[in-house]
């Protein structure tokens, strides 16, 4: 059994946070799991791309084409950019929630608009869920943690081979004591969005 999870955003999101806790639970449950991270930028708003396999006999942390089982997005048009890693059966989860480039911000670029982005999500095939992760954690108790929510919409998504409980007491695991609340009701807010679907 091998599972693919392709995660991707901007600095600063929690990328790297959220492919830790992947990897983490997968090894409390006895499976094994190598990560694979690659930055754009060093600092905040550059893309960050890191790929978790888990399961038995993996040789390699690179994800091939079309080969990711779930293809997590922290930002859409970063979603966008890496859905090649998809494929008709993966999963795609994307959060709706913009981080516009400076160069947009100054006038020298576009943001495509939401819908577009979705919709050529879609054309790749049906298993796509849009959250607006940030909302989700602003309802939770702290912006921050969107990537809980997303964290907790991954545990959902149906043939995931880890426990919902797993993937919590690894993020529980590895943000502070004093954010463990907040966390859990982010948690659970995305989780319950997908279970919607």
């Amino acid at each position: 059994m091998k599972y693919n999870i392709q995660l991707v955003g901007v600095g600063g999101q929690g990328v790297l946070l959220a492919s830790t806790v992947l990897g983490n639970a997968a090894v409390a449950e006895g499976m094994e799991a190598v990560m694979s991270e690659v930055h754009g930028m060093a600092q905040r708003g550059g893309s960050v791309q890191c790929s978790v396999r888990i399961g038995r006999e993996i040789y390699s942390p690179l994800i091939p084409k079309g080969g990711a089982d779930l293809l997590l997005g922290f930002e859409p048009a970063e979603t966008l950019r890496s859905v090649t890693s998809a494929s008709k059966d993966s999963y795609i989860i994307t959060n709706t929630a913009p981080v516009v480039p400076i160069s947009v911000s100054i006038g020298q670029g576009t943001y495509p608009p939401l819908e577009e982005i979705l919709e050529a999500l879609r054309s790749v095939n049906d298993h796509v869920v849009a959250i607006d992760a940030t909302a989700k954690a602003i309802e939770a108790g702290r912006a921050i943690t969107a990537n809980a929510v997303l964290i907790g919409a991954i545990a959902a998504v149906k043939g995931f081979p880890l426990s919902k409980q797993r993937v919590l007491d690894a993020l529980l695991a590895a943000v502070p004591a004093k954010a463990r609340d907040v966390n859990v009701r982010a948690f659970d807010l995305g989780y319950q969005e997908v279970r919607r679907e």
